[in-house]
């Protein structure tokens, strides 16, 4: 998973704004796009209507940012951004996926501690010294916690007139929240029915009885987990853990060893690739358009 070392390796190789920022800028559009041989969408874009929002949770006010169709209702995906938190690249993810017909919420993590925005991307993470920043904002992130978020954030979403809730929920999350969607789907089993990590981190811990690998008998959701070649290389055993527990609880997943490294979907990352997140994209929709 994203660590501090890789970051630091990204600002010795490099990492500025000048030689990755205007790249990363127009690969947004590209990670978020479904290949049809001409990387754009087989029907127009709807309209979208989009808006900062936030609401009560029993352990403060989320704040997020949500986008939606302009008319008619949408099945509703709760997107957790990663260790960067809530920023224009994860918010033209939203609405590129809002754009296949989806009411995106993107939830602040980080919201117990500091609202809005704290990192333009991932050089001002570095520059901030990112991780020393985050780190008692995450050690709060345990699995009831993100589990209390997500039953709020579900809530939320059932309440919002742009949200079909005669339709099933998805959920996705990248770097340290690819665990958040495995414990969200077991938070409100009834609502999620469809949970994507992209290169998440953590998703087997033994001994751990809320470990997300555990989490596939309580929940309800068929699950995509896509997993960086290096955070496998790291922990080859992982991906067998989880399809082992997927097939013992009876639950749909899709679990695969990508060709490229932690970071791979995320267009402000230094690790973004193309083709991969290309790939990984048209995955999520396809799960989307089946469980949803």
């Amino acid at each position: 998973m994203c660590d501090e070392a890789m970051i630091e390796k990204w600002v010795r190789q490099g990492l500025t704004r000048r030689s990755f920022g205007m790249a990363a800028g127009a690969a947004a559009v590209t990670a978020c796009a479904p290949p049809d041989g001409n990387g754009a969408s087989a029907s127009p874009a709807p309209e979208l209507q989009e808006s900062a929002i936030q609401f009560a949770s029993e352990d403060g006010t989320i704040d997020g940012f949500f986008v939606h169709p302009s008319h008619g209702k949408a099945p509703a995906v709760l997107f957790w951004p990663d260790i960067g938190g809530l920023r224009e690249a994860k918010r033209k993810m939203a609405r590129q996926l809002a754009g296949e017909g989806y009411a995106v919420l993107v939830a602040n993590p980080y919201y117990r501690d500091a609202a809005g925005e704290q990192f333009a991307d991932f050089v001002d993470f570095a520059a901030q010294g990112g991780f020393k920043k985050v780190g008692p904002w995450r050690a709060r992130l345990d699995a009831t916690a993100v589990m209390r978020d997500a039953a709020a954030a579900i809530a939320w979403l059932d309440s919002q007139d742009a949200v079909d809730v005669s339709r099933g929920i998805g959920t996705q999350g990248y770097c340290m929240t690819g665990s958040f969607t495995m414990w969200s789907a077991a938070a409100v089993p009834e609502r999620i029915k469809a949970a994507a990590s992209f290169h998440g981190g953590g998703l087997v811990r033994p001994d751990d009885p809320l470990s997300p690998h555990e989490m596939f008998a309580r929940m309800q959701a068929s699950a995509l987990i896509a997993i960086a070649q290096n955070d496998d290389a790291k922990a080859p055993q992982d991906k067998d853990v989880l399809r082992r527990a997927a097939s013992d609880a009876g639950r749909s997943a899709e679990i695969e060893v990508y060709p490229a490294d932690h970071g791979w979907c995320v267009p402000d990352s230094p690790s973004y690739a193309p083709e991969p997140a290309a790939r990984a994209w048209a995955a999520l929709l396809g799960l989307y358009g089946e469980a949803l």
